[in-house]
């Protein structure tokens, strides 16, 4: 069963997330996953404010998630996504992506060469590929299709 733990829009992100993660281990929920949709790297308050609930939380893991549709664009957003987290952060030792979410992957057919270059320029893995809208459709990725896609 998942739980949605939401307090509305235009508050503290961080705070937030705290509470959820409080709530989480009082009800000996063991997995926690905080969606911050919506932070384009180029909007300096709101990756300030992903950059704070990162610092404050100090997840396990922090997953960028993007559209494999999108192609080589996906390797800019992912690369500028994970510099704006460094450059926002108050820490020496920032804690940037740990690996990559793809959805849409279903749709890319043999247009695999993005993801790829993500995985490349990252040193991340991709962690889950997408091939629906729910979270049943989150699947681990096949690299011997891959591998095969970029063969034909």
């Amino acid at each position: 069963m998942v739980q949605l733990y939401e307090k509305g829009y235009g508050k503290d992100a961080a705070g937030i997330a705290m509470e959820a993660i409080r709530y989480a281990s009082d009800s000996k929920i063991d997995v926690v996953l905080i969606d911050t949709a919506g932070r384009m790297q180029d909007n300096e308050p709101l990756m300030r404010a992903l950059a704070k609930l990162i610092k404050v939380n100090e997840p396990d893991t922090v997953l960028f998630v993007g559209e494999a549709l999108v192609g080589n664009e996906a390797v800019d957003q992912l690369v500028k996504f994970n510099q704006a987290l460094a450059d926002h952060s108050s820490t020496s030792n920032p804690h940037t992506i740990d690996g990559i979410v793809l959805t849409k992957f279903d749709t890319i057919d043999d247009k695999v060469g993005a993801a790829i270059s993500m995985t490349y320029i990252t040193g991340q893995p991709i962690v889950f590929v997408g091939t629906g809208q729910t979270y049943t459709d989150l699947k681990a990725l096949n690299a011997n299709a891959v591998v095969h896609a970029l063969m034909k």
